[in-house]
């Protein structure tokens, strides 16, 4: 993909930051906030990103299917690759650097952790502060991953919405940062068709 062709489609009720560093084709769904100096890169193939996700300070996430990763022929139909969609109500804390093929729901990536492209993540899982997923793996709904050692376990609880952090941001962000304009509206597109 010729990530030199930058497509965003903000949609409504999502704040993005002017600093922060978008680059392809990437969809920002209702409810995200990304903050400044957050990063998202679109290489391999579209990036879709789930309602209400939080992007922090120095997050990245990364699209990107070496030529020689023996999944990269399951990532394209007709030749064309398939987008990266990204569950809703993920959190991406300051540091912290993913590239996994594929992203559940309600995720939290504390800190400087890193995530691999051989790594799939299900859903309501944690991987710690510091923690660094290479290889090829599955991590289980509500695996919890910490320790120096990236030890695993299985969360007792559901992961809790980040409704209360994303009220506090949409307030705080709009005052001392400058923000993108929404430029994509789902409801009027389908009025125009």
């Amino acid at each position: 993909m010729n990530t030199a062709t930058n497509d965003f489609k903000i949609m409504p009720r999502s704040m993005v930051c002017e600093d922060s560093n978008l680059r392809g084709d990437i969809t920002i769904s209702s409810g995200c906030v990304i903050h400044p100096s957050a990063t998202i890169i679109a290489e391999s193939g579209p990036i879709v990103i789930g309602e209400n996700c939080i992007l922090e300070e120095y997050a990245t996430v990364r699209y990107r299917i070496p030529t020689d990763h023996p999944a990269a022929a399951e990532y394209t139909v007709d030749g064309e690759p398939k987008p990266l969609v990204i569950g809703p109500d993920n959190v991406f804390e300051v540091g912290c650097t993913v590239e996994a093929l594929s992203i559940g729901e309600r995720n939290v990536f504390e800190c400087k952790s890193y995530v691999s492209v051989d790594v799939t993540v299900g859903s309501g899982c944690v991987v710690g502060a510091g923690c660094r997923l290479v290889g090829k793996q599955t991590l289980a709904d509500k695996t919890i991953v910490y320790g120096g050692s990236c030890l695993q376990r299985e969360a007792m609880d559901k992961q809790k919405t980040q409704m209360i952090q994303l009220d506090y941001l949409r307030k705080i962000l709009p005052n001392y940062h400058h923000l993108r304009k929404v430029n994509y509206d789902p409801k009027k597109v389908r009025a125009q068709v």
